[in-house]
């Protein structure tokens, strides 16, 4: 059976900004390394989500060195040289793994994901909580969009009776 809330979020990250979408990523990706470095001592699981973290910066990378990136100029420069930062403790935690070293990048994750969603929060629990509740609003809205497009076209009142308009 199909989980519900995945389904609502997967809906509202298709109709967010770019923005909703990273940062939404970069959270969850906190999320999925902190509960795998806290919940057992598996390296060969943690090591992977840390190469799948590794990817998504190496994204953002590829989209901040585009000439043409709406980002300004000073922000492109500090994300660039944060992006540096985490390929270089990526190699190293790969290289020489210890669970208390992915602790950076579970808060830089955090960090860069509130800010980009809009909330800004030192406390995981609050940033969690705000991503909960972007995800339901974009759900919301994304239910709104159809029945307010069938009420302007003059099929439908949004209430299942087609009245005309």
């Amino acid at each position: 059976m199909a989980n519900p809330y995945a389904s609502q979020q997967r809906s509202a990250l298709g109709n967010a900004p770019p923005q909703a979408a990273e940062g939404w990523a970069l959270i969850e990706m906190a999320r999925r390394l902190d509960d795998a470095r806290k919940g057992n001592d598996n390296a060969d699981e943690v090591l992977a989500l840390v190469r799948t973290n590794w990817r998504i910066w190496t994204m953002f990378q590829a989209a901040l060195l585009d000439p043409e990136s709406p980002v300004p100029l000073e922000i492109r420069e500090n994300l660039l040289s944060l992006s540096n930062f985490i390929d270089k403790r990526s190699v190293e935690l790969i290289s020489d793994y210890s669970a208390d070293k992915v602790g950076v990048l579970v808060n830089i994750n955090r960090q860069i994901g509130a800010g980009l969603m809009g909330n800004p929060s030192d406390d995981p629990e609050e940033a969690e909580r705000l991503r909960k509740e972007h995800a339901e609003k974009m759900a919301a809205a994304t239910e709104e969009a159809p029945q307010e497009q069938a009420t302007q076209d003059g099929t439908s009142s949004g209430d299942g009776s087609n009245q005309q308009v």
